[in-house]
């Protein structure tokens, strides 16, 4: 039964892959299917319905286009629109069908238009806008509501493949009860040269992603890291030169007995301590490998994104994002169990399934939370069970397993201890010291610095994922950025563990994963300036989709920033440790 399953869970995954776009080719008068999609509030780009909510004819057999995993959870649900159109057959004016006004669709027309209601057709893959009415005022001052009752549709072709769609919107027509209204379409065909490779370029926002500021930004972030990395090598190299040499003189020129009276200050005092296993040892084990995995997926998504340009395919992104997670998990199992074991973890079955649990788990109660709220409101975007169940299948047959497959490998592999310095048996007492040597103030200034290196990207990553028509494609300036944020992240956290070290506090585990998780919280802030700032949402289903996503981003940003800071410490300490004599 569980091979079963492992087959059934691989041969979802297998067919999410295969279900991206066809190269489409046409002959002559094959017909082309147009599909209706969504439609919802301008200001508001998750508050999505069907576009069949509104009182448009619907076909009664209208079929539905399942896409993929990535689709479904993108809240996308295509309809046959059953508009009859023929691969370069113009079709002057054509009636699609005769609408009977009543009280009732009214009130949800100028609903829609007082709302801004837009919506999205695709055609061969490619996406087309547009509004349903508008409101303008009569001789007396009263606000009419008009729909337009025309789809002008125009398409470039180029031998036997579709390269453009355009949608005008024509004839507007005043709503009034017992109106009937002629809702018609016509299609006109253009030769282009333009080739199949390059036809999604006219949705791509050059001005926008490619324009100077963007590259003074990841320019400015560069020099960061140069400056930032010079200057911590700098000051670390001749604070630690100057360390290594008083202890050597130490050590070199002093009896033992005078050594044992001698009052030593800095960090090596605490060299008895600082492998001491930190509180909490199994979430810290298990945060740190799911940093390790979401680091590796992030890394994976973006060189896959880049060379595979997903942004021309409608979920791309998500099923990568799910599909790269589950097989990542081994790298998240392997860190966690050989980070455990070689802290003297006893319970290593806890740790994995903290593990291989924690993220998803935080991330489905916030979904779930989400989902609630959508299916209250009917939205297209609450997900279906199916693909609820498709999901946690993914999780429990393919995730789990490979966590635990890298937990008993790590446990093997590297979880010998190998501490420089022994850990004496009775934990020595912290000294008071001044107020910014103290660990929360240490874990909130160090996420600045990593927050200062992505705060311009940021934007265009909002922008691009909370308004409409806008395709995030600048891929390598987002590779760029996120070795930025790990450089910048690991040196910024090296600093504080050094300094928490030299006020006499070995409790640098959580300190430095805290240090840099704070960008997480950075990032949040800026999110909420974000939505009072740039956008005009409102409404409890798009401000908790807003907040509610974001959360779940900022939950990934804060566990990645993390283990990578906590990883670069533990290798700092080791380094340093290594090289002094412990008593």
């Amino acid at each position: 039964m569980f091979f079963a399953c492992q087959f059934l869970t691989i041969f979802i995954i297998c067919s999410c892959f295969l279900a991206r776009p066809i190269l489409a080719k046409y002959q002559e008068n094959d017909s082309v299917t147009l599909w209706v999609n969504k439609a919802g509030p301008y200001v508001n780009p998750q508050e999505t319905y069907s576009y069949y909510s509104l009182p448009y004819c619907r076909p009664a057999d209208g079929d539905h286009k399942w896409g993929g995993l990535g689709e479904v959870l993108g809240g996308n649900d295509l309809i046959d629109s059953r508009i009859d159109i023929k691969f370069k057959r113009d079709v002057e004016k054509r009636s699609i069908c005769e609408l009977e006004l009543d009280a009732s669709k009214i009130a949800r027309f100028k609903y829609a238009i007082d709302n801004s209601y837009w919506f999205e057709f695709f055609m061969d893959d490619l996406p087309i806008w547009g509004f349903v009415g508008y409101v303008y005022p009569d001789r007396v001052g009263d606000n009419k509501h008009v729909v337009y009752t025309h789809k002008m549709i125009q398409i470039q072709y180029n031998r036997d493949q579709i390269i453009s769609v355009n949608l005008s919107l024509e004839i507007e027509k005043p709503l009034e009860e017992g109106r009937a209204l002629d809702m018609t379409y016509s299609v006109k065909w253009f030769p282009t040269n333009i080739s199949y490779e390059q036809r999604f370029n006219v949705y791509l926002h050059y001005y926008f992603f490619e324009n100077e500021i963007h590259w003074f930004s990841v320019f400015n972030s560069i020099m960061m890291v140069i400056f930032l990395t010079g200057l911590v090598s700098m000051i670390l190299m001749r604070t630690l030169r100057n360390d290594y040499a008083k202890y050597a003189r130490e050590n070199d020129d002093m009896e033992t007995l005078e050594r044992d009276v001698i009052e030593e200050s800095g960090w090596k005092l605490v060299h008895g301590d600082v492998f001491r296993p930190p509180q909490n040892l199994a979430l810290l084990s298990a945060v740190v490998g799911t940093g390790a995995q979401l680091a590796t997926l992030v890394l994976l998504v973006i060189l896959s994104a880049y060379f595979g340009k997903m942004y021309m395919r409608r979920g791309a992104i998500i099923t990568t994002f799910i599909v790269c997670y589950a097989l990542t998990s081994l790298i998240s199992g392997y860190v966690s169990g050989g980070l455990y074991s070689r802290n003297a973890g006893e319970n290593w079955m806890k740790s994995m399934v903290l593990t291989a649990s924690l993220f998803p788990f935080l991330c489905f109660g916030i979904g779930f939370i989400l989902n609630t709220i959508a299916i209250f409101y009917g939205s297209i975007a609450a997900i279906p069970l199916g693909t609820i169940v498709v999901v946690f299948v993914i999780w429990a047959f393919i995730s789990l397993p490979l966590s635990l497959l890298g937990t008993v490998v790590g446990r093997n592999w590297s979880g010998t201890p190998n501490n420089p310095c022994r850990v004496k048996n009775i934990p020595r007492p912290i000294p008071e010291k001044k107020w910014y040597l103290r660990p929360s103030v240490i874990s909130l200034v160090g996420g600045l610095l990593p927050f200062a290196s992505i705060f311009i990207e940021m934007y265009y990553i909002f922008t691009s994922f909370w308004t409409y028509m806008v395709h995030y494609y600048v891929y390598g300036f987002l590779l760029l950025v996120f070795i930025v944020l790990i450089i910048v992240t690991v040196c910024v956290t090296i600093v504080g563990t050094y300094y928490l070290l030299n006020a006499e506090n070995y409790h640098w585990q959580w300190t430095s994963f805290f240090s840099a998780a704070s960008t997480a919280l950075y990032v949040y802030l800026y999110a909420i300036y974000y939505y009072h700032a740039k956008t005009s949402m409102s409404g409890l289903l798009q401000t908790s989709f807003y907040f509610g996503y974001t959360l779940m981003f900022c939950l990934g940003v804060g566990i990645l920033c993390g283990a990578v800071g906590y990883i670069g410490s533990n290798l700092f300490i080791r380094k340093i440790f290594r090289n002094i004599k412990c008593d």
